[in-house]
C-alpha cells in the first residue's frame, strides 16, 4: 500500500465530503478509492469514516488521523516546494571530484571565472586520480576521463575529447635513439601511469594497421603529473594526455614519439547521480565547462 497516496486520498475524501467528488478530483474510480479506504482502515485496525447512503462522517479515530495526516501532507508539500525552488537558485555548496592532473592543470584556471560569475555558490573540490564513488563521497559532479564509461545509473555528459600521445625528452632521444615503429619501444625505457585502463600495454593506430605493444615500465606512477615530470627529466618514454603534454611540447621540453601513430582517444565526461540531482548549480557548471573547453586543442 502506498501510504502517502492513501493518506492523501483519505484527506481528499474528508475535504470534499464525498467519495465520488474525491475520486473525480484524483482521477480514479469510486470503487478504487473505497478499496483504498478499506485497506487503510484494516491497517489501522479501526473505522475512520462512518458512511450511510446519504452522508458520511468522521469517527473519533478518523478525526485524529485526518488532523495528523493533513499536517504531515502539508509539511511534505512545503518541503517539495522549497526543494524545487532551491534547485533553481544559484547558491549553496557545489562538490566536485576530478582527476588530480585535470583539476590542477585545467580546472584551476577556469574556476575563478566560474566563482566570479556565481558568487553565491561555494565550491568544494576534491582532486584524486583514484575513482571515488560519486554517491558515497557526496559529490554533485564528478569528472572522468575515459575511452568509454561502464553502464551505470549515473548521468553522463561529454565535455571534450582528449588526445593521448607518447612522449620523451630531446635528451633521452638523443642518448637512446628515436623509435621508428611501435615495436621499437620494447628496447626503450618506458614509464607507465598505473591507474590507466591498460597500464602495461599501449594500443597504437597507425598507417594501415593497429598494433598492441606490451611494455615493462621502469617506473609505474599513480600520478600523471609526476609521470610528465619524469618524462621531462629524461627518465624514459611515457604516454600523456594533450592537456598535460601541449605546453611542454610547444616549448620543446618534450617531443612526440611515433607522431604517425595514435593511442585511442578518450573523453572528458561530467557525471551526476541522477537527473534529479542535476540542479541549477550542476547544470551551470556543466554548461560553463563545455563552453570554456569547446574547441580546445
Amino acid at each position: 500500500m502506498d501510504k502517502f497516496g492513501v493518506m492523501r486520498a483519505f484527506c481528499r475524501i474528508v475535504d470534499r465530503g464525498s467519495m465520488a467528488r474525491a475520486a473525480e478530483d484524483l482521477g480514479v474510480s469510486s470503487s478504487l478509492l473505497s478499496r483504498d479506504l478499506k485497506l487503510l482502515e484494516e491497517s489501522l485496525g479501526c473505522r475512520l469514516i462512518t458512511r450511510t447512503t446519504r452522508s458520511m462522517s468522521l469517527t473519533e479515530h478518523g478525526r485524529l488521523y485526518y488532523e495528523q495526516a493533513d499536517r504531515i501532507l502539508q509539511a511534505v508539500d512545503l518541503a517539495e516546494q522549497q526543494v524545487r525552488s532551491g534547485a533553481q537558485v544559484m547558491r549553496g555548496e557545489l562538490r566536485i571530484n576530478a582527476p588530480h592532473s585535470f583539476g590542477t592543470t585545467v580546472l584551476a584556471d577556469l574556476l575563478p571565472r566560474f566563482a566570479s560569475r556565481y558568487p553565491d555558490v561555494q565550491l568544494s573540490l576534491v582532486f584524486d586520480d583514484n575513482v571515488l564513488d560519486l554517491v558515497q563521497g557526496g559529490f554533485d559532479v564528478a569528472i572522468r576521463i575515459r575511452a568509454s564509461l561502464p553502464d551505470s545509473g549515473l548521468i553522463a555528459r561529454k565535455i571534450m575529447p582528449v588526445h593521448q600521445g607518447v612522449f620523451a625528452s630531446p635528451e633521452y632521444l638523443a642518448d637512446c635513439g628515436q623509435p621508428e615503429a611501435p615495436e621499437d619501444l620494447k628496447r626503450h625505457r618506458t614509464l607507465s601511469y598505473s591507474l590507466a585502463e591498460t597500464p602495461l600495454t599501449w594500443e597504437f593506430n597507425g598507417p594501415q594497421r593497429r598494433v598492441t605493444v606490451p611494455i615493462s615500465p621502469q617506473l609505474r606512477l599513480g600520478s600523471s603529473i609526476v609521470l610528465r615530470d619524469m618524462i621531462k627529466a629524461d627518465m624514459g618514454i611515457g604516454s600523456l594526455p594533450n592537456f598535460l603534454s601541449a605546453p611542454l611540447e610547444a616549448t620543446g621540453r618534450i617531443v612526440r614519439v611515433l607522431p604517425d601513430w595514435h593511442l585511442p582517444e578518450r573523453t572528458v565526461y561530467t557525471l551526476a547521480a541522477s537527473r534529479l540531482s542535476a540542479d541549477a548549480k550542476v547544470m551551470a557548471f556543466n554548461d560553463f565547462l563545455a563552453a570554456e573547453l569547446a574547441g580546445r586543442p
